[in-house]
């Protein structure tokens, strides 16, 4: 199986993106609208539903959560002590890595759930939806919460009103109460979470200016192998330490070596940080992921 095709359209919206915003009357003013639709309605709706429509098993896969809340902290705490570091701490622009440090431990959900189905059928698309429902509220409230630091602004008050997070908490909410879209506003909402998807890499690609790249190498270099180096090895060192049978071992490496989250993007745009530098490391993550995905079901899995 060749991986690394699942990236291929996730890379050609971005380029498509980047084409029309610079090369047609489709300017940044229009896009800079499409990121607050994203962001406010179209996001929000698609991790609801992403969420709410698959039921979860909590008990059946405790051992799978407890090693990706254990993923998630190993790559929340890298992600944040790169400032820390002797050497390169002093390199590093605070602002600018407030702004990005979700890079390093954020995920594409949607490819996630379409490799894990590729991979294992219904059963490993039931353990993805239970991954992505119990860590993308507690990875989102990593994201935020050092840009509302920086900021000098309530984190409290940041996290009751994102989207992002609404979105993902109301959604594990209705899935633990049984509550569900009703069918015949199923498609409705289908086609909107399709909506999100596409935009919102148009969007990155709109936002992108490759001289953004240049002024944070470093973070950009930490960040990235936080992502596609040092998350894949630990899932496989925890995939063994919690004793996980080979399917759930194929979902954790799966949910390790994903691209960052396309929204990242978007978030930091619209809490005032360089939006244009961290669609590069969206598009740099996508790009990289053809290799982190090969490694990690390719080479680790087998172990």
């Amino acid at each position: 199986m060749n991986h690394a095709q699942l990236l291929i359209p996730d890379f050609s919206l971005i380029l498509c993106g980047y084409l029309v915003c610079r090369f047609t009357a489709l300017n940044r003013s229009v896009w800079s609208q499409v990121d607050s639709l994203v962001y406010y309605l179209l996001f929000p709706v698609l991790l609801f539903h992403s969420i709410a429509r698959s039921p979860l098993d909590l008990r059946a896969a405790s051992h799978l959560i407890a090693a990706a809340w254990s993923l998630c902290a190993i790559g929340i705490a890298l992600a944040y002590s790169l400032p820390r570091l002797p050497w390169l701490g002093r390199r590093i622009d605070g602002r600018a890595h407030a702004g990005a440090a979700q890079v390093a431990f954020r995920f594409n959900s949607f490819i996630a759930l379409a490799m894990a189905e590729r991979l294992a059928g219904a059963p490993g698309l039931l353990l993805i939806a239970v991954v992505i429902g119990t860590c993308v509220p507690v990875l989102n409230v990593g994201a935020v919460w050092p840009m509302a630091r920086h900021g000098q602004r309530g984190l409290l008050r940041e996290l009751a009103r994102n989207p992002l997070i609404i979105g993902t908490v109301s959604g594990l909410l209705a899935n633990l109460a049984g509550i569900t879209v009703p069918p015949w506003l199923e498609p409705t909402v289908t086609r909107i979470g399709n909506a999100s998807l596409a935009l919102g890499l148009m969007a990155a690609g709109a936002g992108l200016q490759l001289g953004a790249m240049a002024r944070g190498r470093l973070l950009a270099a930490g960040l990235l192998s936080i992502r596609h180096l040092w998350l894949p090895l630990a899932a496989w060192l925890l995939a063994r330490l919690f004793g996980l049978d080979a399917t759930q071992t194929t979902i954790l490496l799966v949910f390790s070596s994903m691209p960052t989250a396309s929204s990242a993007y978007v978030l930091a745009a619209r809490m005032g940080y360089d939006g244009p530098y961290v669609a590069g490391l969206v598009t740099l993550s996508t790009l990289l992921g053809l290799v982190s995905l090969p490694l990690a079901l390719g080479v680790l899995r087998p172990l």
